[in-house]
């Protein structure tokens, strides 16, 4: 009982406010656009990947891509778990299995300390759904 606290608390809780900042942008976005992961699925998706990260480092510090390599192979499998094809040819939920396998890369830059990246990227994650479609474009244009 002696070393409950072992040095890195601070540093974690830093990473995990971070985590929990990103995930409920992404979060938030996905949910007004009524997508099917919102805040809780990205916050859990940031923070469990920056807890394997931060493991990582403090377990085995030259060599920390050993756990982040399959923190991506898991986060694929249930990325692929959310994408379902509809009736027809019609594939659904594809750009929210990846915004999740983003967000866990964001997670991954936390647990590195790479706080001005993963903010970078959580902007872009919140941008990129409000790029309006092609398809959009087509239709607002006149017929020739």
């Amino acid at each position: 009982m002696d070393n409950i606290l072992i040095g890195h608390e601070l540093d974690f809780l830093i990473r995990i406010g971070v985590c929990l900042l990103c995930g409920t942008s992404i979060g938030v976005e996905r949910e007004i656009r009524n997508k099917p992961a919102g805040i809780s699925t990205n916050c859990f998706v940031i923070a469990g990947a920056c807890l394997f990260t931060f493991i990582s480092q403090q377990a085995d510090p030259t060599s920390p891509a050993r756990i982040a390599a399959q923190v991506v192979s898991g986060v694929g499998f249930l990325g692929a778990g959310m994408i379902l094809k509809a009736a027809g040819d019609k594939i659904t939920n594809l750009t929210t299995a990846a915004s999740v396998w983003f967000a866990a890369a964001i997670g991954m830059a936390i647990g590195m300390g790479w706080y001005i990246i993963a903010t970078i990227a959580t902007l872009y994650a919140v941008l990129v759904p409000r790029i309006p479609h092609v398809k959009t474009w087509r239709k607002a244009t006149p017929d020739e």
